[in-house]
């Protein structure tokens, strides 16, 4: 049987996660699940806790923790940037892990600024591959043409967008975001490559909750060019119809289904031990 177990861990011991130990034998790949944002480790509508458990049916050791200061976890009390934090607190979660588990090698996860996260953390020893679920995407001229095009071409598209215009002249002026700073398109076709280089297997998938972003799956190769998006050791799947955060059953069965099945491919689970006898 599966056993879920709560940790108290860190350089510090301020980092709160849960362990998931599945009934197979040492040396399994892990799989680490990062904050999506300021959320809580148990993720949007328990999307960690049903994601970690069925990878814990399928043999993989899994650990969903809160970064430093998010959720449950506390402040380390070191000096340092985020991202430095980021790199610690995973490395004290891989050590957790292999410490419960016998694990060697890791996979990340992280949805949106998770993914973020994760790609920071993919420098650490140990960090074999990592699944980014809506991570870095940026807007191509191809983009730009398939998304603004029709709307050019269309009276109704020109009332509506006239009439928006209207009614933000007449409304109090008010500026709201909910988006993050990406860093230069180069940066991260560069720190990818690095990754790929390095030997790390890397998973990208897009939701349909995206599409002010994302609106076709040539974008990816737009945006980091051939030699990451053809490179073999990278997937990347857009997942049409899906909202940001899989809210309902259908589009996080069809989630879950796509991780699990690049799971077993790259990083196939350690076969369950025999019983005695």
């Amino acid at each position: 049987m599966m056993a879920e177990r709560a940790f108290r861990f860190g350089r510090a011991r301020h980092l709160v996660g849960m362990v998931g130990l599945p009934p197979a034998a040492p040396g399994a790949v892990g799989v680490i699940v990062l904050n999506t944002g300021l959320m809580h480790r148990v993720g949007p509508f328990r999307l960690h806790v049903d994601l970690t458990r069925r990878l814990n049916a399928l043999g993989y050791p899994t650990l969903r923790f809160d970064l430093s200061t998010m959720g449950d976890s506390g402040a380390s009390a070191e000096a340092g940037s985020r991202e430095e934090q980021i790199r610690a607190d995973v490395h004290d979660a891989a050590a957790l892990l292999a410490g419960q588990a016998g694990c060697t090698r890791f996979v990340l996860v992280g949805l949106c600024r998770g993914a973020q996260s994760a790609h920071v953390a993919c420098s650490e020893a140990g960090v074999a591959g990592a699944i980014f679920l809506d991570g870095y995407i940026y807007r191509t001229f191809g983009f730009k043409l398939r998304h603004y095009l029709p709307r050019l071409l269309s009276p109704a598209r020109w009332r509506g967008f006239l009439a928006r215009k209207l009614r933000a002249a007449l409304a109090p002026e008010e500026e709201v975001s909910f988006g993050s700073v990406y860093p230069p398109r180069a940066q991260v076709r560069g720190e990818l490559a690095g990754m790929l280089a390095r030997g790390l297997r890397l998973y990208f998938v897009y939701s349909g909750g995206i599409g002010e972003q994302l609106n076709h799956p040539r974008q990816f190769r737009e945006c980091y060019g051939r030699g990451v998006a053809d490179h073999p050791a990278l997937r990347m799947d857009l997942l049409d119809g899906t909202d940001h955060t899989y809210t309902l059953l259908c589009d996080r069965e069809r989630l879950f289904g796509h991780i699990e099945s690049w799971l077993q491919e790259q990083f196939p689970a350690a076969p369950k031990t025999a019983p005695a006898g």
